[in-house]
């Protein structure tokens, strides 16, 4: 494949994973395509999720050069690249931070794309051994970039308290740059705490081991992406209790939660009358709690997941 068409099919292939995960119903506490928040509508999500796309093209043009010698994993600018999508996310709609934590997951897999993509598809192993090398080449550049994409998008109350290197603290930048920290040594503090980061600190264990393995069998199964993707992110919520209503609910909340996401797959979930019935409960009983109760965090794992199935070559 040439250069450009890397680029673009990698791009088309995160824009698809954004639209088809916010599009799945009903995917309990989120935006879907039957249930808006106030303030953050469905088509806000549509339209942020398609804004990634140049940021998404030109890592993915980046990961190509680094695999044809022409540039290395460094000159990717990976957190340069995540500032770009946020900013283009918050400029194309007027509801919020609709996908920070999709793009911070699915930048490093776009450059990593354009390294692996062969004949219009990646192998999955050669996918991961790519985003390995992303994820263990960035800069304190890269760390001050996503810093900044971070105090665009999100408020501080919603991070939570942090000790050390806390984005909203103005030294920290500069800490930063003087210790040499790369994404990987910051997304190593907060890992115990935050999914997204633990991604990073795990070369994307959820995504590679339980939601992509999860999607593809699913799709496969039943050629119904709606419930595929649903049943993917509760699978993923109910084996990894979501970090933002951790950080908004506490703990035991997000254990609950995972519970009864577990409970929904056992009975059977969108494939059986009682499934549905619970999932659509669930729906209600998430959203009535105003927002503290949104596992967003899954939702971002899910769009990761499909980002790898497409890339596979899988198509709806």
């Amino acid at each position: 494949m040439r250069r450009s068409e890397v680029g673009d099919r990698v791009a088309l292939c995160a824009t698809l994973a954004a639209l088809l995960e916010v599009s799945a119903y009903p995917k309990p506490g989120n935006v879907h395509r039957t249930r808006d928040i106030p303030g953050t509508r469905y088509e806000h999500f549509l339209a942020g999720g398609i804004a990634m796309a140049p940021a998404m093209r030109e890592l993915a043009l980046r990961g190509y050069d680094v695999r044809r010698g022409s540039a290395s994993w460094a000159e990717v600018e990976v957190g340069t690249h995540i500032l770009e999508a946020v900013r283009d996310m918050l400029s194309w709609q007027r509801g919020g931070n609709v996908n920070l934590g999709v793009i911070l997951l699915l930048a490093p897999l776009a450059a990593a794309g354009g390294s692996a993509l062969r004949e219009d598809a990646v192998d999955v192993g050669d996918l991961r051994a790519a985003l390995k090398k992303v994820i263990r080449s960035t800069t304190p550049d890269d760390v001050a970039a996503v810093y900044e994409a971070i105090r665009l998008a999100v408020r501080p109350r919603v991070l939570g308290e942090v000790e050390e290197l806390d984005v909203f603290d103005e030294s920290a930048v500069e800490r930063i740059r003087e210790e040499g920290l790369t994404l990987l040594d910051v997304f190593r503090r907060c890992a115990h705490r935050d999914s997204i980061c633990r991604e990073w600190t795990s070369d994307f264990e959820i995504t590679f081991t339980d939601g992509y393995p999860y999607l593809r069998e699913a799709v496969e199964a039943s050629g119904d992406v709606n419930s595929a993707v649903v049943d993917t992110f509760l699978l993923l919520l109910s084996k990894h209790p979501d970090s933002l209503i951790q950080r908004k609910s506490g703990a035991e909340k997000a254990l609950e939660v995972s519970e009864k996401a577990r409970r929904i797959l056992d009975e059977g979930s969108m494939l059986s009358e009682r499934g549905r019935e619970l999932l659509w409960a669930l729906d209600r009983e998430l959203h009535e709690a105003g927002g503290a109760l949104n596992p967003g965090t899954t939702a971002d794992l899910t769009a990761a997941s499909l980002f790898v199935l497409l890339l596979e070559g899988w198509r709806p």
